[in-house]
């Protein structure tokens, strides 16, 4: 076999093996939503309203979310034929592997680690921050070299993030402890959260005021666009549901309802906040840090902007639970495959959770949290979730031609194949084009070093191409 050949030998699946995987089967089509809303609606849904409408849509920034939802929706459906297809752990890097080839998938797999983990970095960042601000109410406060990353805007010298490296290592324990508590205490918060945005919504709707909704596009549809192409970035998340699908019980059925059942409702949330908050505040006044808490005090409703800060802190603490959880199953998979060391495939045979994997996830993630500015941390997670994006939804096209997965029912199809698979990639393209250099030189030098790791260690320890080699010796 060339080596070209062997870069791109493909995983071959199983059907017999879709329930062998070690991990245990506990999640329903509801755990599946609620973790895609805990992924995708976090401290977001009470900033980038309020900025979409004050830089870009006006009014018609309610538009831009329902267009930046119509566009990730093409990507979910791609999602949700693959994960009802292939329900193994991995999700965007095991499809790949499927029908492009181990190196393919090798890049896409760390891409997505990035993801997962600067995610969770900066997550925990702005958790810190909103925290921070809680406990101010009550007189508390920590020195600012324990509450703030060497190198953030008025810091001076290092500085270490105490509470960003707490509340990553506390979700880390959390889900060592098994996959069913942590759903548990994730799909609690985010019925706290969806209640919270609800009482904003039901407070703030009485002080709506027709004038504020005019002019409706100030800068036209280009304004429009802009906003939407922003508001895209506030549904990232929702690819995380589909690292579930080992776990979840009955996945043909339940996966596709848990990533498109996730984004609807998210975006029926992201809407409404949007819609009422421009009605309350002229729209050219949104452009504060904290647009939602702004609202609040304009229509003297102060006594609730305390409870929409315990909204964002919950918002964000299930945001931490879902990532840091997709990152570990991401790991899982690749290790399964031989691509990293086994540690971080060994699952506990009580929690059968993939505990060291957690753990070093969760650790690295906490010491990049404590020690890395904001705005540094958070600049690769859109690129690789848009790689992702892109090679899911043109993998649709090469995953209806596979001869092996033709044989297997699939409980969800695309619609309007292949058109909406092929608009779905390069809509996810254009977007990636519009990213700063900045982001692309990180994502270019990440992607350098990924590809050193698969030289040096992942081709030769790769099982696929051990199982070749045994192959070839027999011959």
């Amino acid at each position: 076999m060339k080596a070209s050949q062997r870069l791109l030998v493909k995983k071959s699946v199983n059907p017999a093996n879709f329930n062998k995987g070690g991990l245990e089967k506990t999640l329903s089509a509801f755990s599946l939503t609620m973790m895609g809303v805990g992924a995708i609606v976090g401290s977001g849904i009470f900033i980038t309203p309020g900025i979409i409408a004050a830089k870009y849509a006006g009014p018609a920034a309610m538009l831009s979310f329902v267009i930046a939802a119509v566009v990730c929706s093409l990507a979910a459906l791609c999602y949700a034929e693959f994960s009802s297809t292939i329900p193994l752990a991995g999700s965007a890097y095991t499809y790949v592997y499927t029908v492009f080839g181990e190196f393919l998938a090798w890049i896409l797999g760390w891409s997505l680690i990035s993801e997962y983990l600067f995610a969770v970095s900066s997550v925990a960042v702005s958790w810190s921050s909103y925290f921070q601000n809680l406990m101010s109410g009550f007189g508390l406060k920590l020195p600012t070299f324990l509450t703030a990353a060497a190198g953030t805007a008025g810091v001076s010298g290092a500085g270490f993030n105490l509470i960003a490296f707490v509340v990553v290592l506390a979700v880390s324990l959390l889900l060592v402890g098994g996959l069913q508590e942590s759903t548990r205490v994730n799909s609690i918060m985010v019925i706290v959260k969806i209640l919270v945005i609800v009482l904003f919504i039901g407070v703030a709707i009485f002080f709506v005021k027709p004038a504020n909704y005019h002019p409706f596009m100030p800068h036209g549809v280009s304004g429009l666009v802009k906003g939407a192409s922003l508001a895209f970035y506030a549904y990232i998340g929702f690819d995380a549901v589909s690292t579930a699908s080992e776990e979840v019980k009955n996945p043909k059925r339940n996966m596709p309802i848990g990533i498109v059942g996730s984004l609807v409702v998210a975006s029926i949330l992201y809407v409404a906040m949007a819609a009422v908050l421009v009605g309350v505040v002229h729209y050219s006044k949104l452009n504060v840090g904290d647009p939602v808490a702004y609202a609040l005090a304009v229509i003297h409703q102060n006594w609730a902007a305390g409870i929409v800060s315990l909204g964002a802190v919950v918002g964000m603490t299930t945001v931490l639970i879902v990532m840091l959880y997709g990152g570990t199953r991401l790991l899982f998979a690749i290790s399964r495959d031989g691509l990293l060391p086994k540690v971080f495939r060994t699952v506990s045979p009580h929690t059968k959770v993939p505990v060291k994997s957690t753990w070093i996830f969760g650790i690295i993630a906490s010491v990049f949290a404590a020690v890395i500015p904001l705005d540094k941390i958070a600049e690769l997670v859109n690129i690789g979730t848009l790689f992702a994006f892109a090679m899911v939804s043109i993998g649709v096209v090469f995953l209806r031609r596979h001869e092996t997965l033709q044989q297997i029912n699939s409980s969800f199809k695309v619609p309007f194949y292949p058109v909406l698979p092929v608009v779905s990639f390069l809509a996810c393209i254009y977007l990636m084009l519009n990213l700063q250099a900045f982001t692309w030189h990180m994502f270019g030098i990440w992607l350098v070093i990924g590809i050193v790791i698969y030289f040096a260690y992942s081709y030769r320890h790769s099982r696929i191409r051990a199982g070749l080699r045994v192959k070839e010796s027999k011959s």
